[in-house]
């Protein structure tokens, strides 16, 4: 079997990683470079808290697999299990976390339940006027700049080929399989992965799956150094739109969120909307007054790929033998990525995948 895996980011990279290693033949194709579009552009955030339940068996894979990453890639991508604090501000948001709670404790996230004195002591200068929090302290952040790349030489070292820059390719299907022709050459295969990102709902639709995608990009920005204070990520359970910071190990503070999330233009990327800094700010501010004086030293979005109902599409064609898709993860797949590429891995070389993904299948959209 030949494996054709479309697309170069986390992924993609993944995949072409976990099929590598089950002894599959595989070429992952690029349209630009290994990890420059949606991952490059996130947080870094690798939390289960707040996450859809529908997901949550795929995280705990994920998250096993994020422990492993240095011995799995040869490389430090900078994982830290620092815990996620989410800080609460009114008490709607306080009953969503309880609910979630509940509902998260048998699918193995146990969140505890924090009180103002309890952040204050254990986690000091950071929300002093939240009435609560929850703490996950198992979940933590890594380098998205790091783990593309990362995965993918470590899937060349197993076998893999990896074609980058190789622009939007032509994609036909043939008596044996597909075939892509690209910029680099055209390529042959009995499988192909689509793992195009906000793209993909473009690679289905060829197929005769229509998938409601649209493209969104994030709003990001960092900060000077400072002296490393903060240890796990901090966000906010909110009915709105929730703002988000870590610090890392260089003193840098990475925040984004708390404004609504930028269009893309005609490049394939959002730009950053100063007319939206100042309310992102002060949610900001309000998580660690602290930061009320810190200079920010760059901001930027990217490229993310939003299903309408709020799940990726994840699992086998509908309509096509052979055709695989793994794409649309909302601003909030680089938690799952490993996982996501050891169960596309998975399902592509056995048929079938022990972590339940019915939920996200491309199906739903049938009707």
């Amino acid at each position: 079997m030949q494996v054709i895996v479309l697309g170069g980011g986390l992924m993609g990279t993944a995949t072409a990683f976990f099929l590598a290693r089950r002894g599959v033949r595989v070429r992952l194709i690029e349209r630009g470079l290994i990890g420059a579009g949606a991952t490059v552009a996130s947080f870094g955030n690798i939390r289960r808290s707040g996450r859809a339940l529908e997901q949550m068996p795929l995280a705990n894979r994920a998250l096993a697999l994020w422990t492993q990453s240095e011995a799995l890639l040869g490389r430090d991508v900078e994982f830290r299990a620092t815990g996620h604090l989410r800080l609460i501000f009114d008490e709607a948001s306080r009953a969503d976390m309880l609910r979630f709670a509940d509902a998260a404790r048998p699918l193995d996230l146990a969140l505890e339940e924090l009180a103002p004195a309890e952040i204050a002591r254990r986690f000091p200068g950071l929300g002093p006027t939240a009435i609560a929090a929850s703490f996950s302290p198992q979940d933590g952040s890594a380098n998205p700049r790091l783990v593309g790349p990362a995965f993918a030489d470590a899937a060349a070292r197993a076998g893999a080929e990896i074609v980058a820059e190789a622009g939007v390719p032509d994609i036909a299907r043939t008596e044996t399989g597909f075939e892509l022709s690209t910029r680099q050459g055209v390529f042959g295969a009995d499988v192909l992965v689509n793992c195009a990102g906000a793209w993909g709902a473009e690679v289905a639709g060829r197929f005769g799956e229509a998938v409601p995608l649209g493209m969104h990009g994030p709003q990001m920005g960092v900060t000077e150094p400072l002296p490393h204070r903060i240890l796990p990520v901090v966000g906010v359970w909110s009915q709105q739109s929730g703002a988000y910071l870590r610090q890392v190990e260089r003193g840098n503070i990475v925040f984004g969120g708390g404004v609504p999330r930028l269009p893309v233009d005609e490049s394939g990327f959002g730009r950053f909307d100063p007319s939206g800094l100042s309310r992102q700010l002060g949610k900001l501010v309000r998580m660690c007054p602290a930061l009320r004086d810190v200079a920010i030293i760059r901001h930027w979005s990217g490229c993310e790929g939003y299903v309408d109902d709020g799940l990726p599409v994840m699992g086998g064609s509908a309509t096509t033998p052979g055709l695989f898709h793994a794409f649309g993860f909302c601003g909030h797949g680089f938690q799952l990525g490993p996982g996501v590429g050891d169960a596309m891995a998975e399902l592509v070389a056995t048929g079938a995948c022990e972590t339940p993904i019915e939920a996200m299948s491309i199906a739903r959209f049938a009707a």
